[in-house]
């Protein structure tokens, strides 16, 4: 995650759009002070505009402020993604409807699949 000289972006399972920093904080544990969590800002439709954000409990501790930014800069962006998705889905943020369902009751339209979309299971 580290490699990158801004922040990674990703589509949550919401479908909202999200970035994401490495935020570094005192423990409290003398044996581990420092600890290193992902912040994940979500972006607003339309406007670029905040919207709420998440975030982890200390993914890492360690000795060092520079120490825990680097362990945790060694994650991958795959694991980076799957722990937003999952942060997503336990705050209770993903819509169980359909996503034509929900754009068109933003809309006040008729809660109807878009053509050509096959919705039989």
């Amino acid at each position: 995650m580290a490699v990158h000289a801004r922040p990674a972006a990703f589509d949550g399972v919401d479908g909202f759009s999200y970035s994401v920093d490495i935020l570094t904080d005192q423990t409290g544990n003398a044996a581990a002070p420092w600890g290193a969590y992902l912040f994940f800002v979500k972006w607003g439709r339309g406007e670029p505009q905040v919207a709420g954000h998440l975030e982890t409990d200390f993914m890492v501790s360690g000795v060092s402020e520079a120490v825990v930014r680097h362990q945790l800069g060694a994650m991958l962006l795959g694991s980076v993604k799957a722990t937003l998705d999952g942060l997503i889905r336990t705050s209770g943020s993903v819509s169980e409807r359909p996503w034509w369902d929900v754009a068109a009751n933003e809309h006040g339209e008729a809660d109807e699949p878009p053509m050509g979309v096959d919705v039989r299971s």
